[in-house]
């Protein structure tokens, strides 16, 4: 019976170690890896998704966020806001990690928000910086310089709240935000900028120990993009243009569809501004816009196309003076979507004023067809020389170039077959005439 007894005791705690570890196990599987897709440039969109998904987390229903990262930067402002979304996460228990997915890179603005993780790992080929804040447009004097000296200590605040603040580590960041330099995976982890190398994303993910638990993927949101979209200032300036070349072309036409197409081109270029909101330099693009949109109103009056396609020019001018500060990854790469001059905007810029000459052309085209029009019919004989070709006493018949119509004197008198008559006006199809001589 002792021996029973023991048993029974041993098997009711082997039972209870077992539910124990099977509940701690349940409870580790019950939290996800959630992948954090950054591959795009830091504008309101990707801001908003960072906020709206991080904040909607919970450390006991996350074991880890892993920010997979390609991006080329963006606005300083939208890098801030996705910085204080990570640092608020971290606060409440949520580890937050970095991977620089192959063939990606972390520049300019991203190299910001990456440092603000907990760990930081790249892939073979990828690169990290460079970091140096510009002001597009210039600004005041010193203000480039006061931008600079923030951002720097913005990196090195966060490189050194994750423990990347070895002497090597501060000074390649200090390179990194002072000369825009930049650094492959290698030698950023050599220098101790990020933590290490990993070959792909499920190998960081098991160096980690996190292969356990289920992942979950959270890109932007219609919503998210939709932000994007008109968070690109360039993009404000031309939805305004095209939008009042809509509503200029409609006004010739009479439809409704285009005035209506035209005016929500406005509206959205309006609510585009209001989300990136304006500082001084943005002030004076918006000026050249409302210049230009004026210009082309101008098109009534000329009517010869040219006040359309300068007032076009002036526009696109303003779009492009429209962008914000950004931090880039070089003052002189037109391929960073951050920089407003990049390829892409040029050449969208060249197809508006294309459109712009097309449509210039089309109108004044149209103002000729308008011109034979007025002048065709009733409208192209009045002051012309008539005969009449059956006494006027005081209504008859007079031949016009060779066409006959019925006419009635002017000022009521008796006018003879044959004499010469001045074409006045028209009531319907009868006309009003004068003698200007007599008989032939």
């Amino acid at each position: 019976m002792k021996l029973f007894g023991v048993a029974l005791l041993v098997g009711i705690a082997s039972l209870l170690v077992l539910c124990t570890l099977g509940s701690s196990t349940s409870q580790a599987q019950s939290k996800d890896v959630v992948l954090l897709q950054l591959d795009e440039a830091i504008d309101p969109g990707s801001a908003a998704l960072f906020q709206s998904s991080l904040s909607s987390l919970s450390a006991s229903s996350t074991a880890a966020v892993i920010i997979v990262m390609n991006t080329p930067g963006g606005t300083l402002s939208d890098m801030l806001e996705m910085i204080n979304a990570t640092n608020l996460a971290e606060k409440n228990g949520i580890p937050i990690y970095t991977y620089v997915t192959p063939g990606g890179m972390a520049a300019s603005a991203g190299s910001y928000v990456a440092e603000s993780c907990d760990i930081i790992y790249m892939a073979p080929g990828t690169f990290i910086g460079p970091s140096t804040p510009y002001i597009v447009g210039g600004g005041a004097p010193g203000e480039q310089q006061h931008i600079q000296n923030a951002s720097l200590q913005v990196m090195l605040g966060q490189a050194g709240s994750h423990g990347r603040n070895s002497t090597t580590a501060t000074s390649a960041i200090e390179a990194m935000v002072n000369n825009n330099t930049a650094y492959s995976a290698a030698q950023a982890s050599s220098l101790g900028v990020v933590n290490g190398v990993s070959s792909n994303l499920s190998d960081f993910i098991a160096l980690e120990g996190l292969s356990g638990y289920p992942q979950v993927t959270v890109t932007p949101s219609p919503y998210d993009n939709f932000l994007s979209l008109l968070s690109n200032s360039f993009v404000d300036g031309l939805l305004i243009t095209l939008g009042t070349l809509a509503i200029i072309l409609d006004l010739y036409h009479g439809s409704v569809i285009l005035s209506v197409v035209g005016i929500a081109a406005i509206a959205l270029g309006a609510i585009g501004l209001e989300v990136i909101g304006l500082n001084n330099i943005q002030d004076v693009g918006l000026f050249f816009i409302l210049i230009g949109a004026i210009v082309m109103v101008f098109e009534f009056k000329t009517g010869h196309g040219i006040a359309l396609v300068s007032g076009a020019i002036l526009a696109v001018i303003g779009a492009f003076l429209l962008s914000p500060e950004y931090i880039s990854s070089g003052s002189n790469n037109s391929s960073n979507p951050a920089n407003p001059f990049n390829t892409g905007n040029l050449i969208v810029a060249v197809v508006v004023i294309l459109i712009t000459i097309l449509v210039a052309f089309y109108l004044v085209q149209l103002l000729r067809g308008f011109k034979l029009k007025r002048y065709t019919g009733l409208e192209a004989i009045k002051g012309k020389p008539a005969t009449v070709t059956k006494d006027l006493t005081p209504k008859g018949w007079v031949s016009v170039e060779g066409q006959q119509w019925e006419a009635i004197s002017e000022d009521g008198s008796e006018i003879k077959a044959r004499e010469k008559v001045e074409v006045v006006s028209s009531e319907g199809l009868v006309l009003k005439v004068k003698r200007i001589t007599g008989k032939e």
